[in-house]
Order: C-alpha cells, then sequence, then structure tokens
C-alpha cells in the first residue's frame, strides 16, 4: 500500500493572532483531508497548529504531530492527532517532519515558522530536495518577508532563481492550486514548477 502525499504545515502556536488565520489553517486542515492527504505538523493543540489539525481531524484526515518532550511537558501537544511522537529536540523534530512530507506549506507565524521557512529553503537551495514550498501571504501578512527576500536578490546575495524556489499563493485555495500543479509534476505530468 502505498503512502498518502503527505504535506508538512509550518504556522504559528500563538492564540493571539487574527481570528481569520485560525480560520485559514482550519480550511488549510478541511482541504487537506478532503484530499485524501495526510497532514504533519508541529504536534500543538494551540494556535494556527491546534486548528489545523483539528480541522483535518473533523473532516476525517489524518495527523501525524511532531512535538519536542519539553514542549509536550508544558501540555500543549494534542493528543486527539492520528499519531503524536514525542521527540528529543527540535532539530529532530524538524527532520522528522521533513522525512515523512511530500511538500512545505507555510501560513503565518512567528520565529519558528521564521525559522523552518528559511531552513527547508536553504536545504531546497543545496539540493538537498525537491519538494515544493508554498507560503500563503494571507492579508499580506508575509509581504514585509517577500521584500527581505527580494531586497536580498536586488543585493545579489541570493540567486533569483533560489528566491523562486518559494511559491506564493494570497488564500488557502491558491495554495492547493500551486500545490495541485505540483503534484501533478511529481506524478509524471508536465509542471513549470520542474
Amino acid at each position: 500500500m502505498t503512502e498518502p502525499y503527505t504535506v508538512c504545515l509550518y504556522c504559528g502556536s500563538s492564540n493571539r493572532a487574527d481570528p481569520a488565520f485560525y480560520e485559514a489553517a482550519a480550511e488549510f486542515g478541511r482541504e487537506v483531508a478532503r484530499r485524501g492527504w495526510r497532514l504533519v505538523y508541529g504536534g500543538g493543540r494551540v494556535g494556527l497548529m491546534g486548528a489545523a489539525a483539528d480541522g483535518a481531524l473533523e473532516a476525517g484526515g489524518e495527523v501525524i504531530g511532531i512535538i519536542p518532550g519539553f514542549l509536550h511537558d508544558f501540555e500543549v501537544g494534542h493528543h486527539g492527532v492520528t499519531r503524536l511522537e514525542v521527540v528529543e529536540s527540535m532539530h529532530i523534530r524538524k527532520m522528522r517532519m521533513f522525512d515523512l512530507s511530500d511538500a512545505f506549506c507555510i501560513l503565518p507565524g512567528g520565529l519558528g515558522t521564521l525559522d523552518e521557512t528559511f531552513e527547508i529553503m536553504t536545504w531546497r537551495q543545496l539540493g538537498l530536495h525537491e519538494k515544493p514550498i508554498v507560503l500563503a501571504n494571507l492579508k499580506g501578512f508575509w509581504t514585509p518577508f517577500l521584500a527581505l527576500l527580494r531586497s536580498q536578490v536586488d543585493a545579489k546575495l541570493v540567486r533569483p532563481e533560489h528566491a523562486a524556489l518559494l511559491q506564493t499563493a494570497e488564500t488557502v485555495p491558491e495554495l492547493f492550486d500551486a500545490l495541485g500543479e505540483r503534484t501533478e509534476a511529481v506524478t509524471g505530468a508536465t509542471s513549470k514548477f520542474l
């Protein structure tokens, strides 16, 4: 039996963000489940992470959470997911999420989300993987980040083709449109992303 297409989600754990971000995260989770895909995420029950996991679970999806022990001990682990893996460190968490995933999606988040985003982009730049990376610039949240990338390209510190490894979308449906084009490429169809 083949494994389902697995999407890794990077997003915030704050409960103080714009309510529209939580609804978008829940919508993301529901759509992952609707497509028969599997969700891998940071294992939390709070913030956008929890909203995405709950959305997928409510829609009958499979959800794998990966959480380091020290965060699990703070009682933020989501024990309602299909599988919750408690690992030793943040580094192991990120590697495990990478190993399980076919693609990476980014919703609004804080420093941890930035860390994950830069790392997965760097690994792609270095040729360590060819998995798609799609960022949802909801309500312009990531516009300053995208401007930073453009300034790095303008300063000739980042190559344009490396900045272009990050696909962008303005909404959750557009994010899935981008992933849909990429999954067709993975299964052999022609794609502008290859």
